[in-house]
């Protein structure tokens, strides 16, 4: 039987052969070398298969399936996946070259954490920074995270390390999820172990070139998600802290609806937010946010 690998990483890609090549590459220029690399080709049509092929040989392994998703493409790869740690690529974004061997360094001195993250330097298409998105502001503190995870689930992909254990007690990604799948794997991964940070920026993610966040079933998507895990949550989470994330979940999904044009669901939102009784700022998003979203809601249903 063949050595099991230290570290496996799962790129999926769609029609991204101009792009790929700068992600399997910075898994390549690791300090602490990446054992296994595993493209899941999820139906392109650009030759994007061919193209790793004659690019990588046999230094990745690259399987095709019929078009089926993001979620069913990671879904693929963590299936074939043989390493220790299990870690997450997007086929536009890149690794910085410390990233394996801090996060593995991590998890050899912290065993009881499950999943670690890092810092994302979030970049324009040009290469100019947007952002630096920082986990330690919504992981406060290593340890089970549920609480902090359930006010704020956003989950770059790109910045995961886990321990094979958490794949196999949590699963893969929910398949029947356009959108927000992310958000629903961190949730499930922390009602199950406790999450780390290492805080430094790690990885690169592309943003403004294209994406599933426009989506019609976004905020739809986000909403089934936040409700199944407060839900789920009850008993591991106070009750405050649930009804805090699902009416923040609520209020954040009616703006996005105001922009997109869907009033008449921002004032829905925006009334179960208020049922829920948000304190704080919240509030204060909330009692700007009705106003607007009750009279565009009573005007998309005038005849024009």
């Amino acid at each position: 039987m063949a050595d099991i690998p230290e570290t496996s990483v799962i790129i999926p890609t769609w029609n991204r052969r101009g792009l790929i090549a700068r992600a399997v590459d910075s898994v390549l220029a690791q300090t602490r070398p990446v054992e296994e690399i595993i493209v899941v080709d999820d139906g392109s049509s650009d030759g994007t298969g061919e193209y790793l092929a004659e690019r990588y040989g046999e230094r990745i392994i690259c399987v095709r399936q019929d078009n089926a998703g993001v979620s069913a493409a990671r879904n693929r790869g963590l299936a074939l996946a043989r390493g220790r740690y299990l870690a997450l690529l997007d086929s536009d974004d890149e690794w910085l070259p410390e990233k394996t061997a801090r996060q593995v360094e991590f998890l050899e001195a912290r065993p009881d954490i499950g999943m670690v993250l890092c810092n994302v330097f979030r970049v324009n298409p040009d290469g100019s920074l947007i952002d630096v998105f920082d986990r330690r502001r919504q992981v406060p503190v290593d340890g089970p995270a549920l609480r902090w995870v359930l006010c704020d689930p956003a989950l770059a992909p790109l910045s995961v390390l886990m321990q094979r254990q958490v794949y196999e007690t949590v699963g893969g990604f929910d398949e029947s999820l356009r959108t927000a799948e992310d958000l629903d794997f961190h949730l499930r991964v922390a009602a199950r172990w406790p999450i780390g940070v290492v805080a430094e920026p790690l990885a690169r993610a592309l943003r403004g070139h294209d994406g599933l966040s426009a989506l019609a079933s976004t905020e739809d998507d986000y909403i089934r998600v936040m409700e199944r895990a407060t839900e789920a949550a009850t008993g591991q989470v106070p009750d405050d802290v649930r009804r805090q994330a699902l009416a923040t979940a609520y209020v954040k999904n009616a703006e996005s609806c105001i922009w997109s044009g869907r009033y008449r669901d921002s004032w829905s939102l925006a009334r179960k937010a208020w049922a829920l009784k948000p304190g704080g700022a919240l509030r204060g998003r909330l009692l700007r946010l009705l106003p607007s979203a009750g009279r565009r809601a009573l005007r998309s249903l005038l005849p024009r």
